[in-house]
């Protein structure tokens, strides 16, 4: 398993009435912690882009088990527990600045070739990347 943290305050605009964060910004934090995985991992999100490839999410899975609230430091920790091939999935759980798990969730994302729109293999860099860094899977 492979895992990388960001960390950001909550803002206003992403709150309710309540001062909670709305649910759904939650999938804009698990964008963010996925764009920074890839980052770590040595991949940008862009190149593979612009070399034809995106990734558009198929299954998005929350469990909301304590509120964000206005300015809280949040951490995303983003991970991989399964080596990509079509498909690549990401667990993240949300902590609060108490260091309180408050969310957990799940995606899946399907490489995706943008000229024919179908489904294609993960690029090999990525792959590579993977093995470089010696990343062992179940």
């Amino acid at each position: 398993m492979i895992s990388n943290k960001i960390e950001f305050r909550v803002r206003y605009n992403e709150t309710d009435q309540m001062s909670y964060v709305h649910h759904g910004n939650y999938a804009q934090y698990f964008e963010m912690g996925r764009i920074e995985w890839l980052r770590a991992m040595g991949v940008s999100y862009k190149k593979m882009e612009e070399d034809g490839i995106m990734l558009p999410v198929i299954n998005l899975n929350i469990n909301y088990i304590k509120p964000a609230i206005y300015d809280d430091l949040l951490t995303v920790k983003t991970s991989i527990t399964k080596k990509p091939s079509v498909r690549i999935q990401f667990e993240y759980e949300v902590y609060n600045e108490k260091k309180e798990l408050i969310t957990t969730a799940s995606t899946t994302l399907v490489f995706v070739n943008s000229e024919t729109r179908k489904p294609t293999r993960a690029p090999q860099y990525l792959l590579d990347k993977l093995d470089e860094n010696e990343i062992k899977f179940l």
